[in-house]
């Protein structure tokens, strides 16, 4: 009879746990697509803008084009890589990964590519369990699972000003990419 009662709780206790993981299995799938389909916009977006309007800034306080390229790069880098995957952060000051510098266009674009095959790789990987963990971001408590939104968010809220810097430059951005 002992037995009989652990088998039913270990049962129980597995029937109820199990969709549970399907949803968070769910999300990190569903994130990915999403995740991939923004990466795919976005380096349409940066092919798209000719090189000579990368410098092109709406206002002497505004990041260029570029800048704002490559500021998603270091944010893809810092929330996945840093943030979900623990590595010690870059300082933004020294980097030069992320630096428009002198580099060329299809530098940048092939340094965002890579960026986003790093973090994909992180979040394959990704261990579900760890979404609750919570984290400082700018002084407020967060979980893991809000910081894959926040990036998310962070990588829409600069295209949208590299969309606005094609228009104001005359260009018709590419066609908005669903489920991203």
């Amino acid at each position: 009879m002992k037995h009989k009662l652990i088998l039913t709780t270990i049962i129980l206790f597995s029937l109820s746990i199990s969709p549970l993981f399907a949803q968070q299995n769910s999300f990190i799938k569903e994130y990915l697509e999403r995740f991939e389909n923004s990466r795919k916009y976005l380096i349409l977006v940066a092919e798209m803008m000719p090189e000579d309007k990368y410098e092109y800034q709406a206002t002497p306080e505004s990041l260029t084009f570029a800048e704002n390229l490559m500021h998603i790069g270091y944010a893809i880098d810092w929330h996945s890589q840093s943030l979900l995957g623990g590595r010690e952060s870059r300082d933004w000051k020294t980097d030069t990964i992320y630096k428009v510098a002198s580099k060329s266009k299809e530098e940048m674009i092939a340094t965002i590519d890579k960026t986003f095959d790093e973090a994909i790789h992180l979040i394959k990987e990704f261990d579900t369990a760890q979404f609750d963990d919570e984290l400082d971001y700018f002084g407020l408590n967060r979980t893991k699972r809000q910081i894959f939104l926040l990036l998310a968010d962070h990588i829409t809220h600069h295209r949208g000003q590299m969309l606005v810097y094609m228009r104001l430059n005359g260009l018709v951005p590419p066609r908005y990419v669903l489920f991203q």
